[in-house]
């Protein structure tokens, strides 16, 4: 009985583990450049959808996987942009893994 309320446990644990992981979505922004606020090591880029929804982008260096592929966008720039998204209450979210175009 001890075994089978453990082994219950650790499946609820697991359970829930996963399905926390899996609220990040890898998806990808494409829209124009609003605002952009410099940080330490990138920026953070405020982005206006077709759609009016606008999603605040994390943009770095080691997010990128190095400064071969960091780009500095500007305001005005069309982008798309791929990462994990995430959203608060009020606002939207990505941390931006590849800069895919800029124009």
């Amino acid at each position: 009985m001890k075994n089978l309320k453990k082994i219950s446990f650790l499946a609820f644990i697991m359970a829930f583990v996963f399905s926390c992981a899996n609220m990040k979505t890898n998806n990808a922004v494409t829209g124009k450049v609003d605002a952009i606020e410099s940080g330490k090591d990138g920026y953070t880029a405020k982005i206006t959808t077709d759609a009016k929804e606008v999603y605040f982008a994390t943009i770095s260096i080691v997010n990128l996987g190095g400064p071969e592929h960091y780009k500095k966008i500007k305001i005005g720039d069309q982008v798309s942009l791929k990462g994990e998204i995430w959203k608060t209450d009020d606002e939207n979210h990505i941390k931006v893994t590849e800069i895919v175009s800029v124009k």
